[in-house]
């Protein structure tokens, strides 16, 4: 029987997928892909991450050798310039003829400009493509000011591109709020705050009327309203449209707004063509989202095979983090159902926001909007996709938990038909199929389902699915360190405290196998540190070490090193400034002052690390750990002694406890702050332990972090004395360090504490398991035995073997090359090396 030939116009993210589940399919065809891109296609999804220091090639989704082990016949870099529906061929612009029996059109979309007079201008950019990228680098090279052209999710993430690049960043909006499509007026309004207070500066209702050239930059946009903004280059991110000019030229039927029209089956108005993904439109809606682009692909294949799919639409509920700043957004996120009631919670001292829509009976979530905090979004979108009856009190699912247990929709509760992985179409069904079959850990239903391998946001929630099928059948729940200790971090740290094992090689052959992987290698690692406290580079320890922890020293970006001395509560002799100041003018290091109140020095070179902590030891310093998985850092505001509205001295406490928990290795970084009185200037209730003063003592609070998932610390006890506040934090933190898991914060450890903050209170306070004066021993011991690394390290000839750029040259590396920005060194650019204004290290 004579094989299809299938040709595939477009190699996007929508157009690979369809290309990777035919080949997979039983359908017996011959597979052509033509993509207008010199590459492959990629993840257009995290492109905004190229300027956080991904390389294009880290979102590739494919190779062409990939293609080529596929039997796919792939051409890149030459668009289709037309389709002869008479011939049944397409034709590039290159020449290339290509017949087809079935063609896809995955056309995507393209920016939309508005059409401003002066867009044409040079620096004014659009934002889609890699090569996008490229362009926005290079206009905004040595320049201080950029503008996004759109209040939308690209144009927030466009803005954080131009913000990452060094730029005073804009994003000017012609609606009166952000994500007017997706948000609320109040949660675009909890947005704006939250950006805004990170340096993006927002103007809304600005209808841009023309663009001239600029007085003190580059650019000027003038508005309707008579006000101007001046900028160095303009990065339109309005909108996209449909790319539908090829079905337009072949007389296929297009929308009334654009778009190629299908039918439930991604067919066109001709038979032999499918449109699928953006450049396509079902009923008047095109879906501008990646899943349902994926769901369309799914059912073009099915077409071809005896089980025919249809695609009849799509959830359009996302979330995401823009600027750093979680956002979720579900179904009828804006209530304007009729007869919706709506449940709103809106705390603007965390600048958190949510809007919970219902049908007007409360039985029925319609839909939701989250700003500042998605931890609820999981629960609600599977009552939203399920059509799950809520609770009577349904606005607990959206206010904070007053008894220390959040509401939450246990996954037992959930219908076989659940939505798991929204962007690879796994259900829960598919999930219990996959156990069937005979895969019971979570990486082999990874493999198995694709499941939590797209934007990863289900991955919390397929744990909990593959955790609950396994317990519920009988089976273990594999909580195995990994393939060579079938043991947890908590059985093996009791292990090595009771057998006084000491090494990893006496470990493994005693109650392992194999020879370790790089997994349990730093878990053990952290294990024997945090019982024996052993130099970081003693011979039987190098090896468990990562990079960072075997040089004492975080590796950056461009192969520098950084060093950063600690400043216990963030007090320091101005003696010593003046010598961090002349080590980093010496070396030609970066400085910063970081948020952790003390001083950060990046651009150093292997070899030069141990001369540069001899000269800071000298001068008082002591390694501050920045490197480990410890303390870093204990914050502090002035306190009594300077600020009139203290009422303990916070600086001294700060530094008691960053003196008594520096060196000690932990399961995750620990970072503390302690405030001087109730306003709270060094923000404690951020951190994994917060003390702030009463005029009664301390008050303690517990499993606070920020970073991506940031948590408010629990209080734990009030108006303590310091011997009771030391006591409690001993106990606490060797606690979590005898039974966390690897990799594990304090806020998710004490968020799967069985009891929660009852059951830690009486472990720390009322000693229920009996093990207090075992927790303070233990800490004390490590108390006892601290060494500041570095200082060891500079007194043992061998230890500093390992700290040169070459084994056999005494060499630097040319390889690391610096370009200059606002006075100080910095990474040079991909760009910047090539164009060759580079300026070597010395």
């Amino acid at each position: 029987m004579k094989k299809l030939k299938i040709v595939v116009v477009g190699n996007g993210m929508v157009g690979h997928h369809y290309v990777e589940t035919l080949a997979a399919s039983s359908v017996d065809a011959d597979i052509c892909v033509i993509g207008g891109e010199s590459r492959p296609a990629y993840d257009r999804v995290h492109l905004s991450e190229v300027f956080d220091g991904k390389k294009p090639s880290d979102l590739a989704l494919t190779t062409r050798e990939r293609y080529v082990e596929l039997g796919v016949d792939a051409h890149f870099g030459d668009f289709v310039a037309r389709i002869d529906r008479v011939g049944k061929k397409v034709v590039t612009e290159g020449g290339q003829e290509f017949l087809y029996d079935k063609l896809v059109l995955a056309t995507g979309s393209y920016p939309f400009i508005p059409p401003v007079p002066g867009r044409e201008q040079a620096h004014c950019l659009a934002y889609r493509t890699i090569d996008d990228l490229a362009e926005i680098k290079a206009s905004a090279k040595g320049k201080q000011v950029g503008v996004v052209v759109g209040g939308g999710l690209l144009g927030l993430e466009c803005a954080n591109a131009l913000k990452n690049l060094g730029l005073e960043a804009h994003v000017v909006e012609f609606a009166p709020g952000l994500m007017g499509v997706q948000l609320d007026e109040g949660g675009s309004g909890m947005l704006r705050r939250k950006i805004e207070a990170l340096g993006v500066k927002v103007h809304t209702n600005k209808a841009t009327q023309k663009i001239v050239a600029g007085d003190q930059h580059r650019l000027k946009m003038e508005f309707a309203d008579e006000t101007q903004l001046e900028t160095d280059l303009i990065v339109f991110s309005a909108g996209i449209r449909p790319y539908d000019q090829l079905a337009r030229d072949a007389d296929l039927n297009v929308g009334e707004r654009g778009g190629i029209e299908i039918d439930y089956h991604c067919k066109t108005s001709d038979e032999n063509i499918f449109a699928i993904g953006e450049c396509a439109v079902l009923g008047n809606f095109i879906y501008g989202l990646v899943a349902p682009g994926y769901r369309m692909a799914e059912a073009a294949v099915s077409q071809l095979t005896k089980e025919k799919v249809s695609f009849t639409g799509a959830d359009m509920s996302t979330k995401l983090k823009l600027l750093g700043v979680d956002v979720g957004s579900i179904g009828d996120s804006k209530g304007v159902v009729e007869e919706s009631r709506a449940f709103v919670f809106s705390d603007e001292r965390d600048d958190v926001y949510k809007r919970l829509n219902v049908t007007a009976d409360g039985k029925r979530v319609l839909g939701a909007t989250l700003v500042g905090d998605c931890s609820d979004y999981d629960t609600i979108l599977q009552y939203y996709l399920n059509d799950i009856e809520l609770p009577a009190e349904a606005e607990n699912l959206i206010l904070p938990a007053t008894n220390g247990a959040a509401p939450t929709l246990g996954v037992d509760a959930l219908p076989m038909t659940a939505s798991i992985c929204s962007c690879h179409n796994v259900t829960k069904a598919d999930v219990m199929a996959a156990i069937d079959d005979g895969q019971v850990t979570l990486g082999d239903i990874k493999t198995c389902t694709k499941a939590s391998t797209g934007c990863g946001g289900c991955a919390a929630l397929l744990k909990n699915v593959v955790d609950f099928e396994l317990s519920a059948r009988g089976l273990e729940v594999n909580t195995d360190l990994c393939e060579h200790f079938k043991f947890t971090r908590q059985q093996l740290f009791t292990i090595v405290q009771s057998t006084q094992i000491k090494t990893f090689n006496e470990l493994i052959a005693q109650h392992g196998n194999g020879l370790g992987c790089d997994i349990c290698k730093p878990a053990i690692g952290s294990i024997l540190a945090s019982v024996w406290n052993e130099h970081v580079l003693e011979s039987d320890l190098v090896p468990l070490q990562d990079t960072n922890d075997t040089f004492m020293a975080n590796m950056q970006k461009d192969g520098t090193y950084s060093v950063v001395p600690r400043v216990p509560g963030g007090e320091i002799l101005p003696d010593q400034l003046i010598s961090l100041g002349q080590v980093a003018k010496d070396y030609g290091l970066y400085t910063k002052i970081t948020g952790g109140q003390r001083v950060d020095l990046f651009g150093a070179q292997l070899n030069d690390l141990p001369d540069i902590w001899g000269r800071l030891i000298n001068a008082g310093f002591e390694t501050g750990h920045a490197y480990a998985k410890s303390l870093r850092t204990v914050k502090s505001c002035v306190g009594s002694t300077w600020c009139r509205y203290g009422v303990q001295d916070s600086v001294g406490q700060a530094i008691d406890l960053e003196n008594r928990y520096k060196g000690l290795r932990s399961p995750h970084k620990l970072k503390m702050a302690v405030s001087g009185c109730t306003r709270e200037c060094a923000e404690a209730q951020s951190k994994d332990v917060g003390v702030i003063a009463t005029e009664n003592g301390w008050n303690l609070y517990l499993c606070g972090n920020g970073g991506m998932k940031p948590r408010h610390a629990d209080l734990f006890a009030t108006d303590l004395d310091t011997p009771t506040l030391l006591q409690y934090i001993d106990r606490f933190l060797m606690f979590y360090v005898r039974t966390a898991d690897r990799l594990q914060r304090t806020s998710v450890w004490f968020e799967s504490l069985e009891g929660g903050l009852p059951y830690l209170q009486s472990v720390i306070i009322d000693d229920s398991l009996g093990i207090g004066a075992e927790l303070e021993a233990q800490m004390q011991h490590i108390i006892d035995t601290y060494q500041c690394e570095w200082k060891t390290a500079l007194g043992d000839a061998d230890k500093l073997k390992r700290f040169r750029q070459f084994v056999n040259s005494s060499e630097r590396d040319a390889n690391i090359v610096m370009s200059t920005e606002r006075g100080q060194i910095r990474p040079a650019t991909e760009a910047e090396k090539r164009r060759n204004q580079l300026k070597v290290l010395p």
